[in-house]
Order: structure tokens, then C-alpha cells, then sequence
């Protein structure tokens, strides 16, 4: 009997010791990350806790001064905040803030591509703004895709920003939807494959990556000044809206940011982004292990339906997520902080959102 084993064998036999490896790299790595996470977690106050599940917009003024008192998880910069600025400015002042943090920031901004987008719309710092996903799909195809994401992380990244809230994941019907212009396709099989994509090459950058907006817009319209209802059966979501978000998730995306539409098929009573419901279908059936984000909760489709920001806030922390983006912090962060001296918010969940939060960032290189 003839024991030499075929060339092709003995490929196939280095693949799997190759993958295995790789697998087992990963598997260190987060087992690594988890440890550091635990430690830091344990040095940290309450009031940093909670200070560090928010992402804040960044103050016009006094930026520095007002995270060394309060200790964000990150700040949102705005087109006004590199507007009438330069690159090395910009650099500067992120520079300075990083400084008066304990733990570093996050330094994110809305960089879609086309009609979002808040550095490369002035031409100082690019000639050009980004374009659309569907604009560099049609001309450049899936390189094109990889090419552009690539260009825009390095782009970024040497500006200080470490995180993009992008990609957008809804699937829309038709042109005249409101995120039509935004999204990719009105092809769930195609967005996923551009979720996929995109989450690849930003992790190969190490610019943090956000999904948005779970459970998918679809056909709606605006929350930033209105409460829109969702009346889809689930049905829907499930075999074209969640698509795109399982890509995501499988592709190792960092967070997922949750829209303000009530979604009737998951929780007829409250906004996605305040519903427990929703937020135990994202962590158990679709097993998403990262950072969940809310939407801005000053836009009318969740302050209105809480009764304010702030009190929507408390509802957020609540149903599930990690990381509150709000512009105006003060009685938000309050408002959290007193939940939680008064038993409203478990320390438990507190302590294991912000070492979600602490992991990101220890995985995409901010801390060490």
C-alpha cells in the first residue's frame, strides 16, 4: 500500500493547521483582552463607570477640561468641529483631550460617504468628499469598495479619530425612502456582502466599526423629529432586514447602533433603542458579543417618547445598552447616575457594559 500523501493532502492539511492557529490567536487575544478589561474595570469609580458609557458631543469650548472632570467613553465630533480648522489643529486638540482622559477616548465621527459626511465635506482636509457606497460600487466595483474604506480609515486615523459610526446596514425599497441615500442596496444580500466588506477593512485599520441602525430602517422615516412606527411583521426582518447585521456581526464588528423606530413585531410600547425586548434579541438570537449604541436620545423619537433625554437615558441603560450618545450630558449623566444609587440600574450590568466597552477599545489598540 503506497502511505505518500498526496500534494493536494498535504495542502489541505496545512490550510486547516493554519486556520486553527489563526483561531486560536483570536481566541488569546480575547481571552487577553478580557483579563486586562477586568483589571481596569476594578480601579475605576462608579461615577467613571458611568461616565465612560457615554459618547458625548464634543464641546466647543474647554473640551479638555471637560473630560478631565467628567471621564467620557468618547466625544462625537460634528462638520462644525473641523469646520474653519485645519488638520494639524485638529490633531492638536484631539491630542490635548486624549491627555486629560484616564482611560482613552473614543474619537468618532459620521464618515459614511455622500450625503453623510462630517471631515472630507471641507475641502482643507480633503478635495474631494468621500462618495457614496453605491457611487464607488458603480464605478469601482468590490475593490473599488475595499480601496475607498481602506483610504478612509487611514484618513481618519491620522486625524486622531479612532471611530467611524458607519456602515449604515438598512435595506430600503425605494428611492423617495429616507435612507435610501445612505444605504448601499435595496438588496439585503448585496448590503450584507457590503457590511461584510467594510467591517474587514476597518478592523485591518483598526478603526472602530458601528453597524447602524438595528433592527433596519427599511421604508421609514425620520426620528430625528418624529416617533415613527414599524407595523412589518417579523417575518420581514428576519429573512431581509436582520441580513445585513448578521454580517456584521460574523465579520467582527465592534458595535451595533440601535435606531428610535418602536418596531411593533419586536415591542409595540417603546422605541427599539429603550426596548429590553430588542436588546435580548441582538445579544441571545443573534449572539452579538460587542458594544451596543444608542442613536442620539435627544432626537424626538426617543426623548419624546421617554419624556425627555434625560429620561430616556435611564431607559436605555436599562433596556441593554452599553454606550448613550447624547449631545447635551449633563442631566443624562445625572439621570444615570441616580438610577443606579437607587437600585433602577443593577451595578452588575453597569460593570459588564463598561468592560464591553473597555475590550473594544484594548482590541482596536486606544488602550493598552
Amino acid at each position: 500500500m503506497n502511505r505518500t500523501k498526496s500534494p493536494m493532502l498535504i495542502i489541505a492539511g496545512l490550510a486547516l493547521c493554519l486556520s486553527w492557529g489563526i483561531m486560536c490567536q483570536e481566541v488569546k487575544a480575547v481571552s487577553d483582552s478580557s483579563a486586562r478589561a477586568q483589571e481596569i474595570l476594578e480601579t475605576m469609580t462608579w461615577k467613571e463607570k458611568i461616565a465612560q458609557m457615554f459618547v458625548v458631543a464634543l464641546p466647543s469650548k474647554d473640551a479638555r477640561d471637560i473630560q478631565k472632570k467628567y471621564q467620557f467613553g468618547g466625544y462625537i465630533w460634528f462638520e462644525k468641529d473641523f469646520k474653519n480648522s485645519t488638520p494639524k489643529k485638529v490633531k492638536a486638540r484631539v491630542k490635548s483631550v486624549q491627555k486629560a482622559a484616564k482611560i482613552k477616548m473614543l474619537m468618532a465621527v459620521d464618515e459614511e460617504g455622500g450625503t453623510v459626511n462630517r471631515v472630507s465635506r471641507s475641502r482643507v482636509y480633503k478635495k474631494k468628499p468621500f462618495a457614496s457606497p453605491r457611487a464607488v460600487y458603480k464605478k469601482g466595483g468590490w475593490k473599488g469598495i475595499r480601496k475607498d474604506t481602506a483610504e478612509k480609515a487611514e484618513f481618519l486615523r491620522k486625524l486622531g479619530i479612532n471611530a467611524n459610526f458607519a456602515p449604515v446596514a438598512d435595506t430600503p425599497y425605494r428611492s423617495s425612502d429616507f435612507m435610501y441615500q445612505r444605504s448601499f442596496s435595496t438588496n439585503a444580500s448585496s448590503v450584507s456582502k457590503y457590511i461584510k466588506t467594510v467591517i474587514r477593512e476597518m478592523k485591518k485599520k483598526d478603526l472602530v466599526s458601528t453597524v447602524k441602525h438595528f433592527p433596519g430602517y427599511g421604508g421609514n422615516g425620520d426620528t430625528h423629529t418624529r416617533i415613527i412606527k414599524d407595523k412589518r411583521p417579523r417575518k420581514t426582518f428576519v429573512n431581509r432586514d436582520l441580513k445585513p447585521f448578521f454580517a456584521g456581526i460574523h465579520a467582527g464588528c465592534d458595535m451595533i447602533m440601535v435606531s428610535h423606530n418602536v418596531v411593533n413585531c419586536f415591542d409595540k410600547t417603546a422605541p427599539a433603542s429603550l426596548s429590553k425586548t430588542v436588546h435580548r434579541y441582538l445579544r441571545d438570537q443573534m449572539e452579538f458579543p460587542g458594544v451596543i449604541i444608542t442613536d442620539d436620545i435627544a432626537m424626538a423619537a426617543a426623548a419624546n417618547s421617554a419624556g425627555s433625554a434625560s429620561k430616556a437615558a435611564v431607559k436605555a441603560v436599562w433596556a441593554g445598552n452599553d454606550m448613550i450618545c447624547v449631545t447635551q450630558y449633563k442631566e443624562s449623566l445625572n439621570a444615570v447616575h441616580k438610577a443606579l444609587k437607587q437600585g433602577k440600574i443593577k451595578k452588575s450590568q453597569v460593570n459588564e457594559s463598561v468592560k464591553r466597552i473597555l475590550i473594544m477599545k484594548l482590541e482596536r489598540g486606544i488602550i493598552y
